[in-house]
């Protein structure tokens, strides 16, 4: 509830989709581009944005194990 999808390429044209008062976790399969875009978002006002490290894949390994890798 109250997540927001928008894919890494959009965020530049999207970001004022998003409440920079309100915590932000950006993930990618890696890690590596969320990274990038998280950084992108603190340059631009957002003070409250986390990368998720490892992204997805480390997610599904790490923490649930159901979860379907790719």
């Amino acid at each position: 509830p109250g997540a927001v999808a928008i894919p890494m390429n959009q965020v530049p044209n999207r970001h004022r989709e998003l409440d920079p008062e309100q915590p932000l976790a950006v993930l990618c399969h890696s890690g590596m581009r969320s990274y990038r875009v998280a950084a992108w978002l603190q340059e631009h006002g957002f003070r409250r944005v986390v990368n998720v490290a490892g992204g997805i894949d480390a997610w599904a390994t790490e923490v649930d194990s159901s979860m379907a890798r790719y």
